[in-house]
């Protein structure tokens, strides 16, 4: 799906060396259609890589999606200069009282800490509150799945002994997920965190169903009930080099823990092997097409609605 951003976000130049369709504000306007609206709350640090790759997964389709990029307001950026977050982002009071189709909240590396010494957890909370009656369906990714899974059904998280990372097969539980349509029964998917959110609360949740898991890397995906939330712990739009980029991170900090099949043979001295890509694409496409565009009404705005 065509993604309208503005012409000058760095994104913008990224996907289309890349061959990926974006439009701009004044041709979109020109379309006698009705956008897909989909709010991204991007709480990475490097804002620019992380909508980046989310931009490159929702673009490419036949329909228009109306891109607005969100950051939380009470955090001061460390990576992402803030000319470009006064320019390209919206806080949640510019943004409050328009609704959206969709909504997609991030991950965030800040997995160790309690979700209640997180300094923007009351701001972050506000939002979950607010897509309650805003938002259509909700996608959250890594951390951004551990925290609503926690604000919406009190699930906590555990530590891992150590860092899981890598790109791990994955298997369908929920076969007639029209989330998974056109993906193979085994699919691979990146992983990078330190928690988990608690496995066994969530298949004892009467409002929440397993959709996809791994047994090197847990639960993959979960939705609630009624298909409005779905929660997922990997990185699907993570680019190829993203884990090596980590990994020496990491490396540098002291760590030793080689990403599972990421390089040939796990030797970080070899090539990068992706096998994600392609179920990766299929995936968001899924999401936009039988969890957005099917399910809502053409003017989202004149109903009330509830999670």
């Amino acid at each position: 799906m065509p993604v309208v951003i503005p012409e000058d976000l760095p994104a913008t130049q990224i996907l289309k060396d890349h061959g990926i369709f974006v439009m701009n504000s004044e041709r979109a306007q020109k379309q006698d259609i009705r956008p897909i609206k989909i709010c991204i709350l991007n709480l990475m640090p490097d804002k620019i890589t992380a909508e980046t790759q989310l931009l490159s997964k929702l673009s490419n389709g036949t329909l228009q999606v109306d891109i607005t990029l969100m950051a939380i307001e009470n955090h001061t950026s460390k990576n992402t200069k803030q000319l470009h977050l006064d320019t390209f982002y919206s806080y949640f009071n510019d943004i409050k009282d328009q609704y959206f189709d969709g909504m997609i909240i991030t991950g965030a590396p800040i997995e160790l800490l309690d979700f209640k010494d997180v300094t923007y957890w009351d701001e972050l909370s506000t939002i979950f509150e607010w897509s309650r009656e805003h938002v259509f369906t909700s996608l959250y990714i890594c951390w951004g799945s551990q925290a609503a899974l926690k604000y919406f059904y009190d699930i906590d998280k555990r530590t891992f002994p150590e860092k899981l990372t890598g790109v791990f097969p994955h298997i369908k539980e929920k076969e007639d997920s029209q989330l998974l349509i056109g993906i193979d029964d085994v699919f691979y998917v990146p992983q990078s965190r330190n928690t988990e959110s608690d496995p066994e609360a969530i298949r004892n949740h009467p409002d929440l169903e397993v959709i996809a898991s791994s047994e090197e890397a847990g639960i993959h995906i979960v939705a609630s009930k009624n298909g409005r939330q779905l929660f997922m712990s990997g990185h699907p739009e993570y680019n190829k080099d993203t884990l090596l980029l980590e990994y020496q991170r990491d490396l540098a900090q002291g760590s030793t823990v080689i990403p599972c099949n990421y390089f040939v043979d796990n030797n970080p001295e070899n090539a990068i092997q992706t096998r994600w890509v392609s179920a990766s694409s299929i995936f968001f496409q899924n999401w936009l097409n039988y969890f957005v565009y099917q399910e809502t009404d053409y003017d989202f705005t004149s109903r009330h609605t509830e999670s």
